[in-house]
């Protein structure tokens, strides 16, 4: 394949059309249905990421398709970290002007009515793809009650499975993973976390920055938050947290799409050139979790907020987008198609995400803007998927050009900047600044909230900022303080 490559001019990769067109209907003809299910269901169609890869291409009719870049910057393609070089396209869809319309819009009640859902279908076309009319039901039950400690605090842990409704292609099982901790001492309900990850026992190191230096942020005590984890630092706020397995709910492959929720909603077959991605996929699982915590008791349904990292971060604040039950939401390091502006050229790129690796996490329209099209014909950009966010809280954060710079920070908070607009036409602040903060800095006084930190590819040291941030926003139960105290005394320890 790379002697291919070789001779190929601007990165592009030559698609051998021919031999695609029979490619999934032999895979389709080949398979069996499993032992004692009905013949009356299609077989699960089984291709590799590449053959799915190559019958969307065929699909758009598009022969070439650019390469994305190296990371590290060193490569044949390397990727860019010239911030001369940055900007090629600096002007930006504007979310505030209506399509086919020239004046800004000035009413909150058109930006509802009539812009967000011209956004939103944009996103729904060309970017993320459409989530079904109709998905199935899912039912949660609750596999297990244990009592814990966390941090000297005590919790009650919930295990709990949504058995989503395959009836109508039994052939498929989706059962989505989700662990729910709680302070057990909490007399009222409590704000909830939910953290996307790829199982729900992940993401437990501890932080790596002092609390101390993050402005207004002591509620550990700076020895204290050098050893918490983001649960302990959750915990001492006397909220809770779930973790969601993504996995469960979507196969992070383009060899899984036939499978896992999106593959049951298509009976087992290939995906239309719209239908959703993986990330609109675990941002449905996300909702569907939080439809369960609205029934437990000991959760405040109206302040649950919703946190993830680097893909996963893509998938929660696309899920803060679509779902506007979410409360707040923590989104760390999203790069390229999460909160960074698709028109920069920094770090990832478009081109890294229309690749055989990360194709199916968006619609397979999503590809042309690797062929036929550019990055500039986008018709919206990351800006406007935070503006959907709007007005509630959002925090954007990410490491440092050394460690994560492939995540583009700066790309990230450009995007949060060019959402403003919209946040103050709905009467929210934004983020007081288009300045680039000095790494460490914390713009948390508005409703968009970004922070720089000095490390590389973790969320770890920004979670003390965004826990600050969003106790503006989140009630903290009366017993918070004795959390804290006891977090402080055992961590410190």
């Amino acid at each position: 394949m790379s002697k291919l490559f070789s001779v190929l001019p601007a990165r592009l990769l030559l698609l051998p059309l021919l031999a695609i067109p029979g490619l999934w209907a032999q895979e389709a003809a080949s398979a069996a249905a499993p032992a004692g299910t009905s013949p009356s269901y299609p077989a699960i169609v089984h291709m590799t990421a590449e053959q799915d890869h190559a019958r969307t291409m065929y699909l758009l009719n598009m022969r070439l398709i650019r390469l994305g870049k190296d990371s590290d910057g060193d490569g044949r393609f390397p990727a860019n970290y010239d911030e001369s070089k940055a900007n090629p396209f600096p002007t930006l869809p504007d979310p505030l002007i209506l399509k086919g319309k020239k004046n800004e819009i000035t009413s909150a009640k058109v930006w509802w009515e009539k812009r967000r859902p011209q956004i939103v279908e944009d996103f729904d076309r060309e970017i993320y793809g459409r989530v079904p009319a109709k998905t199935p039901e899912v039912k949660w039950e609750l596999k297990s009650t244990t009592d814990g400690t966390d941090g000297g605090i005590p919790t009650k842990i919930e295990t709990l499975v949504g058995h989503v409704d395959n009836s109508a292609y039994p052939l498929i099982n989706v059962d989505i993973q989700m662990v729910l901790t709680l302070p057990a001492d909490q007399s009222h309900a409590v704000p909830v976390i939910i953290s996307l990850d790829r199982a729900t026992g992940m993401n437990h190191a501890p932080a790596t920055v002092l609390v101390a230096a993050v402005h207004g942020a002591s509620a550990l005590g700076a020895k204290g938050a050098a050893n918490a984890t983001w649960q302990q630092q959750i915990l001492a706020h006397g909220w809770g947290y779930a973790t969601l397995s993504t996995e469960s709910i979507q196969q992070d492959s383009g060899a899984g799409l036939t499978e896992g929720i999106i593959g049951l909603c298509n009976h087992g077959q290939p995906r239309e050139l719209a239908d959703w991605g993986a990330l609109r996929a675990w941002a449905w699982g996300a909702s569907r979790a939080l439809d369960y915590l609205a029934t437990d008791p000991a959760v405040d349904a109206h302040q649950v907020g919703i946190e993830g990292h680097s893909r996963y971060g893509k998938a929660a604040l696309v899920a803060m987008a679509y779902d506007q039950r979410f409360a707040i939401g923590y989104i760390s390091s999203s790069g390229e198609g999460g909160a960074k502006l698709s028109r920069r050229n920094y770090g990832e790129t478009l081109e890294n995400v229309t690749g055989t690796r990360e194709y199916h996490w968006m619609a397979g329209n999503f590809l042309r803007y690797a062929g036929p099209l550019g990055v500039n014909d986008l018709p919206v950009d990351a800006h406007e998927l935070i503006a959907l966010c709007a007005p509630r809280p959002v925090f954007i954060g990410g490491g440092v050009t050394d460690g994560d710079g492939w995540a583009d920070s700066k790309g990230m908070f450009m995007a949060a900047v060019a959402a403003g607009p919209v946040y103050r036409l709905l009467g929210k602040k934004d983020l007081t600044t288009a300045s680039f903060p000095a790494t460490e800095t914390p713009l948390v006084g508005g409703d968009l909230a970004f922070r720089q930190h000095n490390g590389g590819h973790t969320p770890d040291p920004n979670w003390p900022a965004f826990l600050t941030f969003a106790a503006r926003y989140l009630k903290e139960p009366a017993g918070a303080n004795s959390n804290r105290q006891i977090a402080a005394a055992t961590t410190t320890r």
